[in-house]
């Protein structure tokens, strides 16, 4: 049985395969709701070729865009493209410049 080395060392983020960090666990989580929504599927009565086909394309698919995002964005890439959504555009400071000039000077 083959050996697989997971981490490399202390304070290096995880890796398997070449995906690191948070696209393991995408791909993990993924992976998982592929087969439950197969079980749902197959449990509510479709026809099994329709089950197999659905869950290998959707596996398929899972597995590309994964590779995909990682290798575009790297390690801390999706963190960055989140963050960009929380930062304003513009800092707007709606008080006029005497009150803040008055405001200092009671200090």
């Amino acid at each position: 049985m083959a050996e697989y080395q997971i981490n490399k060392g202390i304070g290096r983020t995880v890796e398997y395969k070449g995906l690191k960090a948070q696209y393991l666990f995408i791909f993990a989580g993924g992976l998982i709701a592929d087969f439950i929504i197969f079980v749902v599927m197959y449990m509510c009565g479709l026809p099994q070729w329709f089950c197999i086909s659905f869950g290998a394309v959707s596996a398929s698919i899972l597995v590309w865009y994964t590779f995909h995002l990682n290798g575009k964005y790297g390690q801390y890439g999706l963190m960055k493209l989140t963050s960009v959504k929380y930062r304003p555009r513009y800092i707007i400071n709606r008080l006029r410049l005497t009150r803040l000039i008055k405001y200092k000077q009671d200090k």
